[in-house]
């Protein structure tokens, strides 16, 4: 079977199967790693304790995305 045949197949198969197909490519792609995930967890934990403590103040994501396209715009 050739590329665009199979693009095309796969193009005509409902969205979830789709949605299924995607993520396994990319998974085969980059593969999840464990330790990883791991570390990824440990930081968000500890950036939710400090947000929750009020060692560190939030930012609203609007105030974020407005100073990074500034940045942009100069």
């Amino acid at each position: 079977m050739k590329i665009k045949d199979l693009i095309d197949e796969a193009e005509s198969l409902p969205v979830e199967e789709r949605a299924l197909m995607v993520d396994s490519l990319l998974r085969s792609l980059n593969p999840p790693d464990a330790g990883v995930d791991r570390k990824w967890a440990e930081v968000s934990r500890k950036r939710l304790e400090e947000i929750r403590s009020g060692t560190v103040e939030a930012i609203p994501s609007e105030q974020v995305f407005e100073r990074i396209w500034s940045r942009f715009e100069r």
